[in-house]
Protein backbone atom coordinates (compact mmCIF):
# COMPACT_ATOMS: atom_id res chain seq x y z
CA UNK A 1 0.00 0.00 0.00
CA UNK A 2 1.71 3.27 -0.83
CA UNK A 3 1.54 5.99 1.13
CA UNK A 4 0.08 9.01 0.19
CA UNK A 5 1.27 13.03 1.46
CA UNK A 6 -0.40 16.01 0.97
CA UNK A 7 1.68 18.47 -1.39
CA UNK A 8 3.26 20.32 0.98
CA UNK A 9 4.19 17.31 3.19
CA UNK A 10 5.78 15.91 -0.67
CA UNK A 11 7.72 19.19 -0.68
CA UNK A 12 8.75 19.26 2.93
CA UNK A 13 10.47 16.06 2.72
CA UNK A 14 12.09 16.89 -0.57
CA UNK A 15 13.10 19.97 0.44
CA UNK A 16 15.08 18.33 3.17
CA UNK A 17 16.35 14.78 1.33
CA UNK A 18 19.68 16.43 1.27
CA UNK A 19 20.29 17.50 4.53
CA UNK A 20 18.62 13.77 6.20
CA UNK A 21 20.32 11.77 3.46
CA UNK A 22 23.56 13.37 2.70
CA UNK A 23 22.76 13.61 -0.99
CA UNK A 24 20.74 15.67 -3.91
CA UNK A 25 17.11 14.17 -4.94
CA UNK A 26 18.89 13.88 -8.44
CA UNK A 27 20.68 11.37 -7.04
CA UNK A 28 18.36 9.57 -5.65
CA UNK A 29 16.44 9.94 -8.76
CA UNK A 30 19.69 8.36 -10.35
CA UNK A 31 19.40 5.50 -7.96
CA UNK A 32 15.84 4.59 -8.63
CA UNK A 33 16.64 4.70 -12.50
CA UNK A 34 19.95 1.93 -12.17
CA UNK A 35 17.86 -0.01 -9.25
CA UNK A 36 16.35 -3.22 -10.04
CA UNK A 37 13.54 -1.97 -12.14
CA UNK A 38 10.73 -3.52 -9.74
CA UNK A 39 7.31 -2.50 -10.79
CA UNK A 40 5.34 -1.66 -7.66
CA UNK A 41 5.53 1.60 -5.80
CA UNK A 42 5.94 0.24 -2.30
CA UNK A 43 8.86 -2.79 -3.18
CA UNK A 44 10.77 0.07 -4.64
CA UNK A 45 10.07 1.67 -1.52
CA UNK A 46 11.53 -0.75 0.40
CA UNK A 47 14.32 -1.43 -1.86
CA UNK A 48 15.19 2.23 -0.54
CA UNK A 49 14.68 1.65 2.72
CA UNK A 50 17.17 -1.70 2.78
CA UNK A 51 19.42 -0.80 0.25
CA UNK A 52 20.14 2.62 1.50
CA UNK A 53 18.49 2.38 5.18
CA UNK A 54 16.30 5.68 4.32
CA UNK A 55 13.40 6.41 6.64
CA UNK A 56 9.94 5.00 4.84
CA UNK A 57 8.34 8.62 4.45
CA UNK A 58 12.08 9.88 2.60
CA UNK A 59 12.45 6.30 0.68
CA UNK A 60 8.58 7.10 -0.72
CA UNK A 61 8.72 11.22 -1.44
CA UNK A 62 11.48 9.88 -3.49
CA UNK A 63 10.19 7.22 -5.28
CA UNK A 64 6.85 9.26 -5.34
CA UNK A 65 8.68 12.21 -7.35
CA UNK A 66 10.70 9.81 -9.06
CA UNK A 67 7.35 8.52 -10.71
CA UNK A 68 6.33 12.37 -11.49
CA UNK A 69 9.39 13.14 -13.23
CA UNK A 70 9.19 10.04 -14.99
CA UNK A 71 5.37 10.90 -16.17
CA UNK A 72 6.12 14.45 -17.17
CA UNK A 73 9.23 13.41 -19.03
CA UNK A 74 6.61 10.73 -21.00
CA UNK A 75 4.37 13.96 -22.07
CA UNK A 76 6.98 16.54 -22.60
Amino acid sequence: MSMHHSDQTHRNLLARIPQVTGRALADWIREVDAGPGLARFEDRVNWLRYEFNLPHGYASAIVHEHDLQKAARAFA
